[in-house]
């Protein structure tokens, strides 16, 4: 389906193209820059019931996401099964909105069919998926088959109580939930974990030693020896993390070209006054001495300046 243009620069009359039943108008209307425009006209079309279903699903061929989204919500408003199918397909979009609408939408549809492709959603990588998922098939009455597909669920709803009361079918859950973007759900997978206390949880607790994070990795010296890692390990473990530290040579040359600004990218506050000292130092020497003598009295204190801010940045510790 070739969508209608966008419309043109205003808010539409949504009100106006509801009554008149115009669904390309409204269409065309969920890719207005305005969210509020956006979710009125998804609305509207979502108010039209069967008779618009038809031109829904075509409109799914988009690749725009604000109309996908529209779309979307405006199928799971319906509740048509011919509409099952199509969203199904979009599981697997790119974009993490699409398919954690698309997960809401079939659990508002309530067909059964549903189930199984949404399964694996409860072990997709971004939680919001995770959470729309696990919504999703509580609507469609689906029960875990077994405790660790109960962990997932668990993990989707980000019931950290029930995780924990779980006990060890819980590990691969929380193991996936160490690989999430969020620090924060990385670092509350890893305090589970501790308090679970399973020697199954150590694979999941030695790549919390290796977070990029600060405050995962400290949770994971916790958790080990709970979970029966010995504490003479976790410095060895601890060892394997990224390493992160200011590099020299990009603080040094900062403080040769732009004096003061190798201190700021060190995180020294005083920065700012040795760049403000050296703008109106070199103004006047410029009016009262000329370039070159600007240049050649500069020159070895730009050099003093970037060899200090290059040993400063070698002599800072390790993130």
């Amino acid at each position: 389906m070739r969508l209608p243009p966008p419309l043109g620069p205003g808010n539409p009359d949504i009100g106006e193209m509801k009554a008149r039943r115009d669904i390309p108008g409204l269409i065309s209307a969920l890719r207005h820059p305005d969210t509020d425009v956006q979710w009125k006209a998804a609305a509207a079309l979502g108010s039209f019931g069967p008779e618009a279903i038809r031109e829904l699903i075509a409109g799914l061929s988009t690749r725009h996401r604000a109309v996908k989204l529209g779309i979307i919500e405006a199928l799971g408003e319906i509740r048509d099964p011919l509409a099952v199918d199509p969203l199904v397909s979009h599981l697997g979009d790119a974009s993490v909105e699409v398919r954690w609408e698309a997960a809401l939408a079939l659990g508002e549809i309530g067909d059964a069919r549903a189930v199984a492709p949404l399964l694996p959603g409860l072990r997709d990588p971004d939680r919001y998926v995770r959470y729309g998922t696990a919504l999703a098939l509580g609507k469609l009455g689906w029960a875990p088959a077994s405790d660790e597909e109960a962990g997932y669920r668990l993990l989707g709803l980000q019931d950290w109580a029930g995780l924990t009361a779980l006990g060890a079918p819980a590990v691969p859950a929380l193991s996936l939930a160490l690989a999430d973007r969020e620090k924060t759900i990385r670092r509350r997978a890893v305090e589970v974990l501790g308090e679970i206390g399973s020697p199954a949880a150590i694979p999941a607790i030695q790549a919390g030693l290796r977070d990029p994070d600060d405050e995962v990795r400290w949770q994971a010296v916790l958790a080990g020896p709970r979970c029966g890692i010995d504490p003479m390990y976790l410095p060895r473990g601890l060892a394997q993390r990224p390493r992160t530290r200011k590099n020299p040579l990009i603080a040094g040359f900062l403080n040769l070209i732009l004096p003061g600004q190798g201190y700021l990218y060190l995180g020294r506050w005083w920065g700012v006054l040795v760049f403000q000292v050296d703008v109106t130092a070199t103004l006047w020497l410029f009016a009262t001495a000329g370039d070159q003598s600007t240049y050649d009295l500069l020159l070895p204190i730009y050099v003093i300046l970037a060899a200090h801010a290059w040993y400063l940045a070698g002599r800072m510790p390790e993130m």
